[in-house]
């Protein structure tokens, strides 16, 4: 009752200090619920996206660390999918690129997306952005046609309906290779002393017989191991061809394991030597001309349609281009393999025990697989999320903690200028404990208020949000700009428990404030109190 009393709003000094500490902790509580909300709206739709157009589980053959590319993945893909809780299982192609349009050059990296999946066509589609780009598709079933993300979009100032030029960096490294070979001297002279000692081999140990021709087994491997160096150190194509031809003929060799002899036919070792001998009659410049000639197959650039743009957020890393499947093995010059088998699930959130079972269940050596959230992006993802949500925390936990401080300050405030009444309450037989409490009750009460109406605030905040960001945008200022959040409406998830503990956290304090004031005014002289000194 006397807590109550002391709180009367008619009482203007005390209501008004009682006021502001009230405001102070709804600020506090506001500011958390309302930055802490945004904060995993955005993890949420940031792993959304990401779960769209990523596989949930990577499926790599990595034989001792390897990694091979798979040729038939559509067979271990079925297989995949009988698993429980795969939903599908489809090709992983991804590499880096440099766009083009119009001279205008710009580095990035490109995904393959299986136009024949449903759930992969809808990922991508529900990252259009159809309000910036009307007529956003994510339908790739033709070929050299691509959706773009909205960064690039800008950057080049193209939309729907553009044209964009893609060159892959593979290409660069294959036109580098062909230079690099036609820098490099004829087979003949730089490797004459291996090919005169192979044809003096075969001058002396390759011996006719009636049923043919043989050479030992240590012979052989003589012949056969120079060639093989020779072809390990990428000829040009016609001198590759010609050696290549040579150790075929030699490929031909029956192998006598007993007798250690390899048995080829007749005239071999004259056949043999013709083949070497055409190395004498090659062309260098010929041949260089021919191979800087076929670069154009190498350095023209693949055009595309851009059909759809999505929006990017420079808050995480995802493909500048998405593409068709066949284009993007192109590209990557794989032809028509694919890096990795991409596994779709159910509930992305059980990846890692799939993974495990799907690992223990295979039965073939050699399979990596690697749930998304171990995927170095995504791992970074989180912990910068994370870490940002542990700093604002931290900082934000100040306001209510400096509210706490007011709410003692205006505690102090009213047992000073209620000394004479707490006289009067212990010369008339009030317990210490009975003088604590009215003054712990008025902070409950201003803390509880306090708590409830930044509650409250807080949730109003989130669901106005959309019209609070577009009457800043009116007046010139946005914080939250949808290039580099990548949405035009802030994202908001309410955690109801986070909610409640921070509103009995800011509770708890505004009481714990309250108790120290409490505590002097019941220790006061009850005397001394009713003689106003």
């Amino acid at each position: 009752m006397l807590a109550w009393r002391y709180l009367n709003p008619r009482r203007a000094m005390l209501s008004v200090v009682a006021m502001i500490s009230v405001i102070g902790v709804m600020l506090g509580v506001l500011a958390l619920v309302v930055v802490m909300s945004v904060y995993s709206g955005m993890e949420r739709e940031i792993k959304s996206r990401f779960l769209g157009f990523i596989p949930h589980i990577r499926m790599d053959y990595a034989p001792d660390g390897m990694h091979f590319g798979l040729a038939d993945w559509r067979t271990m893909a079925r297989q995949v999918e009988q698993f429980d809780g795969v939903a599908e299982a489809g090709p992983v192609v991804q590499d880096s690129l440099m766009m083009d349009v119009e001279g205008r050059r710009l580095y990035g990296t490109f995904q393959g997306i299986d136009s024949e999946s449903a759930a992969a066509v809808k990922g991508l589609q529900a990252m259009l952005d159809m309000e910036d780009y009307p007529g956003s598709s994510a339908d790739m079933s033709i070929d050299d046609r691509v959706v773009i993300a909205s960064r690039t979009a800008k950057q080049f100032g193209i939309g729907v309906g553009d044209k964009i030029s893609l060159l892959t960096m593979r290409n660069l490294e294959e036109v580098e290779r062909v230079f690099d070979k036609t820098k490099q001297p004829p087979v003949r002279e730089k490797f004459a002393a291996e090919l005169e000692k192979v044809r003096e081999l075969v001058a002396t140990t390759w011996k006719e017989t009636d049923e043919g021709s043989q050479l030992t087994t240590d012979d052989f491997n003589a012949i056969y191991t120079p060639l093989l160096n020779i072809l390990q150190s990428e000829p040009r194509q016609q001198e590759e061809e010609i050696v290549f031809n040579a150790v075929t003929l030699l490929d031909s060799a029956a192998n006598d394991e007993v007798n250690r002899i390899q048995k080829l036919g007749k005239a071999s070792p004259e056949q043999f030597l013709a083949i070497l001998d055409e190395l004498k009659t090659t062309d260098v410049e010929k041949m260089d001309a021919g191979a800087l000639k076929n670069i154009e197959q190498f350095v023209l650039p693949k055009e595309a349609v851009v059909i759809g743009v999505y929006a990017a957020s420079q808050m995480a890393m995802t493909p500048d281009v998405f593409m068709p499947l066949g284009l993007a093995q192109e590209l990557a010059g794989l032809d028509g393999e694919v890096q990795a088998i991409g596994i779709r699930l159910d509930d992305p959130y059980l990846a890692r025990q799939v993974a495990q079972e799907i690992a223990s269940k295979l039965g073939e050596p050699g399979w990596m697989l690697t749930p998304w959230m171990e995927v170095e992006v995504m791992k970074n993802f989180s912990v910068l999320i994370e870490q940002q949500r542990v700093m604002m925390y931290f900082v934000l936990s100040f306001i209510v903690l400096v509210s706490a401080f007011s709410m003692t300050a205006v505690m102090f405030t009213v047992t000073i200028q209620k000394r004479r009444e707490i006289g009067v309450m212990k010369a008339l037989g009030a317990a210490p404990g009975q003088i604590v409490r009215v003054f712990v009750y008025q902070g409950m009460v201003l803390g509880m208020f306090g708590a409830l109406s930044g509650i409250g605030l807080g949730l109003l905040v989130i669901r106005v949000r959309q019209q609070l960001q577009v009457a800043l945008r009116g007046v010139g200022f946005d914080p939250f700009r949808a290039d580099i959040t990548g949405f035009s409406v802030l994202p908001a998830h309410v955690n109801p428990a986070e909610v409640v503990v921070i509103g009995v956290v800011a509770f708890l304090l505004c009481a714990l404030a309250a108790w120290l004031p409490a505590l002097f005014a019941a220790r006061s002289d009850a005397a001394r109190s009713l003689r106003n000194l």
